[in-house]
């Protein structure tokens, strides 16, 4: 190994050091490296196996790759949906002295798979739609804290199951840029480029015959703008009312937090005569049912998952007539008896199919299948002796696909 390697990383696993950086990635060997499903990228991009765990490798200019780290260090300390940057390698060389290009490293987001992975004959009809749903509360996200993102795509984003949906995750981000605030246009143009993107990436996979060619891929592409435009509407739109309707300041922040947000901040005033009121949230943070459920039982799940183990706590506590004692005893009765007992049921070598909030939502919809099949109220005990026996050995391992190239997945995946 040459003598002028740098490692740039908040904390170094020593690890990093065994691997082969004096060979181009696109050559490294077998042994190293893990076989999941990699999305489409203008870089090579390897998945490698490092002390238990995976990370990605991406080979870059030196420049943008320490770029990227930065932006990437940046989006995580504010709570961004994004890929965790592991270091940058730098003054790498072959066995011949010739100069190698850098590389970016990052953590395989577990559990996680890109959109082309996600595509098969047996997926709903409407899985395009639930990516691009994803991907606008992403973008909404992203642009509510400043980030400029230059190239939004599905194939620079991870998805992972959230209860019947999905979470979209900014995978890169070396076209992005961080201000204070972003303007008009800047929003629009972001909107427009993965607009076009999408409309693309939707007509190669329908060249492909990876999606159906009845579906409309400019309609697709259009509704991110839509859904796009309704959801920061709904976050950071003025509205004006009587002062004497001041309940409607609560209910915006009930609305809000439907949406799954919660506002930090809100920009109060009157006017002149003190007659109306104009409201506008200033400080707008994601993740308001994921924060209860972690506060509650300290899980840590998305956040339609976190809405529906929440939607069963609240259930729980009203069939045990505890609805008026201390919520956090309540919950934790809750996750001892009923949520970590239903998980735990599941045999080791499914364990990494599905993670395990996303297990217990299922299991939730089969027993409440079982139920309404049966016309009696299913225990959980029998809805996961019949979940771990009918449905879940089916299911593909999405912690980890071994040994499969991405375009074989659509016929895999279910």
């Amino acid at each position: 190994m040459a003598q002028s390697l740098q490692i740039t990383a908040a904390s170094l696993d020593p690890a990093l050091l065994d691997l082969p950086w004096d060979v181009p990635l696109e050559e490294w060997p077998a042994k190293v490296l893990a076989a999941l499903p990699r999305g489409i990228s203008r870089h090579i991009v390897r998945f490698v196996k490092l002390s238990g765990r995976v990370i990605a490798v991406k080979e870059i200019g030196e420049t943008v790759a320490y770029r990227e780290y930065e932006l990437l260090r940046q989006l995580g300390r504010i709570g961004v949906p994004s890929v965790v940057p592991v270091g940058v390698i730098t003054g790498r060389v072959d066995r011949e002295g010739e100069p190698l290009e850098a590389c970016l490293v990052t953590e395989h987001l577990q559990f996680s798979l890109p959109y082309r992975a996600l595509f098969s004959q047996s997926l709903q009809a409407d899985t395009a739609t639930r990516l691009i749903d994803a991907l606008a509360v992403l973008l909404v996200r992203l642009h509510l804290v400043g980030f400029y993102w230059g190239d939004v795509s599905l194939s620079n984003t991870l998805f992972r199951r959230d209860a019947e949906t999905f979470a979209a995750y900014l995978v890169d981000a070396e076209t992005g840029d961080l201000h204070q605030h972003l303007s008009p246009g800047q929003r629009s143009y972001d909107l427009e480029i993965a607009r076009v993107n999408i409309i693309g990436e939707l007509m190669d996979l329908q060249a492909g015959e990876f999606l159906e060619e009845s579906a409309d891929a400019i309609a697709i592409g259009e509704m991110l703008v839509e859904r796009y435009c309704d959801l920061w509407t709904a976050l950071t739109d003025v509205e004006m009312f009587d002062a004497h309707d001041r309940w409607r300041v609560a209910a915006r922040i009930d609305r809000l937090n439907d949406l799954g947000f919660d506002v930090g901040e809100l920009d109060i005033t009157t006017d002149v005569d003190g007659t109306s009121l104009r409201i506008q949230p200033k400080v707008v943070d994601a993740g308001h049912h994921s924060r209860r459920l972690m506060r509650l039982t300290g899980l840590d799940v998305q956040e339609n998952q976190a809405r529906r183990l929440l939607n069963d706590l609240d259930t729980y506590a009203a069939d045990q007539d505890r609805q008026g004692e201390d919520e956090e005893f309540v919950a934790h009765d809750w996750l001892t008896t009923v949520f970590e007992p239903a998980v735990r049921a599941v045999p080791r070598e499914f364990r990494g199919k599905l993670e395990p909030a996303q297990v217990f939502h299922e299991l939730l919809d089969h027993r409440w299948y079982l139920s309404e099949q049966q016309r009696r109220d299913v225990p959980m005990t029998e809805a996961v002796a019949s979940y771990v026996s009918t449905i879940l050995p089916g299911r593909p391992d999405e912690r980890a696909v071994l040994g499969v190239d991405t375009e074989a997945l659509p016929v895999l995946l279910d």
